[in-house]
C-alpha cells in the first residue's frame, strides 16, 4: 500500500489550570498533528508538541523539517517497508526529535491499520491496561497539597510532584504533600534539572531522614551533567531516574555503562518516536534496568502511542501519561480509554483513533 500524502494541522487545547515546572509554565497545548494518507482511505495519526526548553523544537521548525526534509521522501513509498521508512525519518535531519516522532507514530499507526491489528499487539502485546500517575505542578506548598488531595480522591495512587524551584521551598512542598495524602500514596519527584548535584544529595537525604518515602527522583541535575547524576545516584538510597539526559539509544547505553541512574524515562518526543524508544527499552532491559514511559504536554494522539508502547513491553513498569487528563477538553475520538489512573487500550487497529476535532491545516 503506497503512501499517498502527508498533511499537517495545528491543534490547540486549553489546560484545566496552568502547568508549571522548574523549566516553564504553560496554559494550553499547541501541537502539530500529522496525518499520513494511505490507500483505501486508511490514515495514520501522529503528533508533536513544541517543547523548546527540553527538545529545542517549536512548531515552525517541526513543520518545516517535516514539509521539506521528511514528507517528500515518504510520498509514494510502500507502508509495508516500515523499517526503511523509519530509517528515512531518523536520518532526514540532525536532531528535530519531535518532528521525527510525529511522523514515526503516524507511520506505525498506518502500518498497524494495514494489517488490521492494535499497535500494542504489533509491538509485543504484553497487556492491554496500564496505570498512570498524575502530575502536581510546582506552586506554593498549600496549593500543591490541595491538588494532591484532589488527585487522590479521583483514584490516583501515584503522584508526580514537580519541584526544582528553591531548596527550602521544595522541602516544604514535599512535606506538605506527604502530610496531606498520607503514607500509602506513592510520590515521585521531578526536579526538571532544577538542582546541582551536591544540593540534590543533601536535599534527598534530608527527605529520606524525614521519612517522606519517595519512590524515585527524576532528573535532579542538568541534562548534560552525567557525572553529577552519577554522584547523586551513588549517594542516596532513593532511586534516581534519567529524563532530559536521555534522548537516544546511545544516551541510554552511556547512562547505563556509567551507572549514572537507576531508571530511565522514555519519551517519544525525545527519542524521535517508537522505533528508537524500542531500542532504548531493549538496551535497558539487557542491563537489568526498568523504564518508565512519559510524555510532554500532549493530547491523546501521541499519548495513545506512548501507551501502546508501554503496554507492549514488560520492562516498562511505570507510566507518566496523564497529559490528556490535564486538558480542559478532549478533541480526540477513539484512542486510549482513560478512567482516572486507569488507561485501557481498545482492540481497534493501530492507535484506535477515529477522528480529531478542531484541526486547522497548516
Amino acid at each position: 500500500m503506497k503512501i499517498k500524502n502527508l498533511r499537517m494541522f495545528h491543534l490547540s487545547v486549553p489546560l484545566k489550570k496552568p502547568f508549571k515546572t522548574a523549566l516553564r509554565a504553560v496554559d494550553s497545548a499547541e501541537d502539530t498533528v500529522v496525518i499520513i494518507e494511505g490507500e483505501k482511505g486508511l490514515l495514520g495519526f501522529g503528533e508533536a508538541p513544541p517543547t523548546a526548553v527540553i527538545t529545542g523544537d517549536i512548531n515552525p521548525g517541526i513543520r518545516g523539517i517535516i514539509r521539506e526534509k521528511i514528507a517528500p521522501k515518504l510520498i509514494g513509498e510502500e507502508i509495508e517497508n516500515l523499517e526503511k521508512l523509519l530509517h528515512i525519518v531518523d536520518r532526514a535531519a540532525v536532531g528535530n526529535s519531535s518532528a521525527k516522532a510525529a511522523v514515526d507514530i503516524a507511520l506505525y499507526d498506518l502500518f498497524a491499520h494495514r494489517y488490521n491489528i492494535p499497535l500494542f499487539r504489533l509491538l509485543g502485546g504484553n497487556g492491554s491496561q496500564i496505570m498512570t500517575d498524575l502530575t502536581v505542578s510546582v506552586n506554593k506548598a498549600d496549593e500543591m497539597a490541595e491538588d494532591a488531595v484532589k488527585a487522590v480522591k479521583e483514584g490516583y495512587k501515584t503522584l508526580k510532584i514537580k519541584v526544582g524551584k528553591g531548596r527550602d521551598k521544595d522541602l516544604e512542598r514535599v512535606k506538605a504533600v506527604r502530610e496531606a495524602v498520607g503514607p500509602d500514596i506513592a510520590i515521585r519527584l521531578d526536579a526538571n534539572q532544577g538542582w546541582e548535584a551536591k544540593e540534590a544529595v543533601g536535599l534527598i537525604k534530608e527527605m529520606e531522614e524525614l521519612g517522606l518515602n519517595l519512590e524515585l527522583v527524576e532528573q535532579p541535575v542538568p541534562a548534560g551533567d552525567l557525572e553529577g547524576l552519577k554522584f547523586v545516584t551513588e549517594n542516596v538510597m532513593t532511586k534516581i531516574m534519567a529524563d532530559e539526559s536521555l534522548f537516544s539509544p546511545a544516551n541510554a547505553f552511556l547512562l547505563l555503562k556509567m551507572k549514572a541512574c537507576d531508571l530511565l524515562n522514555i519519551k517519544l518526543m525525545k527519542s524521535g518516536g517508537i522505533y528508537n524508544a524500542n531500542q532504548i527499552n531493549s538496551t535497558a532491559e539487557a542491563w537489568g534496568v526498568e523504564c518508565m514511559v512519559g510524555s510532554m504536554l500532549e493530547s491523546k494522539i501521541s499519548v495513545t502511542a506512548a501507551a501502546h508502547l508501554g503496554a507492549a513491553h514488560k520492562n516498562i513498569t511505570r507510566f507518566d501519561l496523564d497529559a490528556p487528563s490535564l486538558l480542559a477538553e478532549d478533541p480526540v475520538q477513539g484512542g486510549i480509554e482513560i478512567d482516572g489512573p486507569i488507561i485501557r487500550l481498545p482492540e481497534k487497529p493501530g492507535l484506535g483513533i477515529d477522528d480529531i476535532a478542531g484541526l486547522k491545516e497548516v
